[in-house]
C-alpha cells in the first residue's frame, strides 16, 4: 500500500467526524437507544455506564496507523472470506451486564457472527479489537477497556502504541487475557486471523 493510498483513507475517515462540542450533552444517564438518537452515526462519543463520554480527535499518525492496519487486514479477510473489518466511528455495544458502547479503532467480526451487525452498531462482542493509544487514552485502553473487553468475551485485543513504536497482543483463554509475544523476527500471528502475519518492524517503517 502506498503512502498516497493511506493518506487518502485518513482523509476519508477524518471527514466523517462531527465535533461533539457543537452538541448539547444529555444530562445524567440515558438508554442506549437515546444515545443512538442523540449521537448520530458519526459523533465522537461513547456510551459508558449509561452516560455519554466524549472522545478526543485522533492524531495524524494515529489515523495513518489505523488506515494501514485496516487496509492490510481487510485485504486478507476478503481474500480468505473470513468476515468483516470495520473502523471507527462504529459503535460496539458490549453484552450485558456491561452498560457500555465503545468505538474501537478497528474491529474484526468473523463470518459466522455477522448477524450481530446492525445498521449503526455491532450488537455484541467482535472477535478482535484493535485500539491505537495516545497519552490521553492509554490508561483507559490499558485498564478500563481491557477489563470490559475481557469480560465481554472479545477473543483478541491489540494495543498499538504509536508514541513508543510498540504493540501488545492479548488472547482470551479461560475467561482471561494472556499476553502473547511476537516472534523473535518481530512477527505476530493472530489467533483470530489464521495465516495472517503482522510484521511490526515493517509497520513502524511504513507509518512514520
Amino acid at each position: 500500500m502506498s503512502q498516497a493510498d493511506n493518506d487518502s483513507l485518513v482523509k476519508e475517515v477524518l471527514s466523517q467526524y462531527v465535533p461533539v462540542s457543537d452538541k448539547t450533552l444529555p444530562p445524567g444517564k440515558i438508554s442506549f437507544e437515546e444515545f443512538l438518537t442523540w449521537a448520530d452515526e458519526d459523533t465522537l462519543a461513547e456510551w459508558v455506564e449509561e452516560e455519554v463520554v466524549l472522545m478526543t480527535p485522533a492524531s495524524l499518525r494515529h489515523q495513518r496507523l489505523a488506515g494501514f492496519l485496516y487496509m492490510l487486514i481487510r485485504e486478507f479477510v476478503i481474500q480468505h472470506d473470513l468476515g468483516e473489518v470495520l473502523f471507527a466511528p462504529f459503535l460496539v455495544r458490549l453484552p450485558d451486564p456491561l452498560k457500555s458502547a465503545r468505538e474501537p479503532d478497528l474491529i474484526f467480526v468473523a463470518r459466522e457472527r455477522l448477524h450481530l451487525l446492525k445498521p449503526t452498531y455491532l450488537d455484541g462482542s467482535p472477535d478482535l479489537i484493535i485500539e491505537i493509544t495516545s497519552p490521553e487514552s492509554l490508561e483507559r485502553d490499558r485498564s478500563i477497556k481491557f477489563k470490559e473487553y475481557e469480560q465481554a468475551g472479545v477473543k483478541e485485543y491489540w494495543l498499538i502504541h504509536p508514541d513508543t513504536s510498540q504493540a501488545e497482543f492479548f488472547q482470551l483463554q479461560d475467561g482471561r487475557y494472556w499476553k502473547i509475544q511476537p516472534g523473535e523476527d518481530g512477527v505476530y500471528c493472530p489467533r483470530m486471523l489464521p495465516g495472517f502475519r503482522l510484521n511490526l518492524n515493517k509497520l513502524w517503517k511504513e507509518v512514520q
